[in-house]
């Protein structure tokens, strides 16, 4: 299974990145995801469900730790390549998508 998670870390500060949003970044950009985009107002990447549930833990740990008063989270399953996607129809658990 592939997942999809879209986070943002506040309080926001728009003249510099705080130190909880660079501990969310450092998390993620250092896990073994695909498609990381890190931006000013949200920060999505994709992985095997393992490698997304193992970076979410962590950088909900760091930037809490860092200072993030609220974490906006949201995980999405998604196709693997070649299947359907969140859009389309589901696969029941345990079903392997076309």
């Amino acid at each position: 299974m592939r997942l999809r998670v879209e986070f943002t870390t506040e309080p926001f500060d728009l003249d510099e990145a705080p130190p909880h949003a660079l501990a969310a970044r450092d998390v993620i950009q250092g896990a073994d995801l695909d498609a990381v985009d890190v931006g000013p107002f949200g920060n999505t990447a994709e992985g095997d469900v393992d490698a997304v549930l193992t970076a979410v833990d962590a950088m909900l740990r760091r930037s809490l730790g860092a200072g993030a008063t609220r974490v906006s989270l949201q995980v999405n399953v998604i196709a693997e390549p070649g299947g359907r996607t969140d859009s389309g129809d589901r696969a029941e658990p345990g079903e392997v998508a076309p």
